[in-house]
């Protein structure tokens, strides 16, 4: 288990992320159109995961920005933001925003993902919501990169997780 902070107050999640040179779990994720989406219908690319608790909050919010800024830069690159909002809400975030350079995906309907790659928040005010997470993949879905972000109210190293796609 990951031990965390939800501003200074202890918290964990399920367990460990994936090891970087391990093969990425599998999954099925509801995307805005409220069809299932599944890694591999992300095929070929290269994949940022972007996990965070709820876009309705401040620094979720910030890095979804900064991730659609910086992959309209990026060839071959995927951004995935994967949270428990409903599409409903992710929709409506990205379209008041504008961004069109990130996949907003949703856990809303079990929870799965978060409890297979182990970064659910299994105590605090955030308890069944997933933890502030990056996870860098390859084009074969092979861990390059993670990040648990200790403070759920601090922004990721994005620079980082833009290295490891070289």
């Amino acid at each position: 288990m990951a031990k965390i902070t939800l501003g200074g107050n202890p918290a964990e999640t399920y367990g460990s992320l994936p090891k970087v040179g391990s093969k990425a779990p599998a999954f099925t994720l509801t995307g805005v159109d409220l069809k299932d989406k599944t890694l591999e219908d992300f095929g070929d690319h290269k994949k940022i995961l972007n996990i965070f608790p709820s876009v309705n909050t401040g620094v979720c919010a910030t890095s979804v920005r900064k991730f659609n800024e910086k992959a309209a830069k990026l060839k071959n690159v995927k951004v995935l933001c994967i949270s428990r909002d409903l599409p409903f809400a992710q929709q409506q975030f990205c379209g008041a925003e504008g961004l069109e350079n990130v996949i907003m995906l949703s856990d809303f309907k079990t929870g799965a993902f978060g409890k297979a790659y182990e970064l659910e928040i299994t105590r605090s005010a955030f308890q069944g919501l997933h933890s502030r997470v990056i996870i860098v993949l390859d084009e074969n879905n092979t861990v390059l990169y993670t990040e648990q972000v200790s403070e759920i109210s601090n922004e990721p190293d994005y620079e980082k997780a833009l290295k490891a796609l070289k």
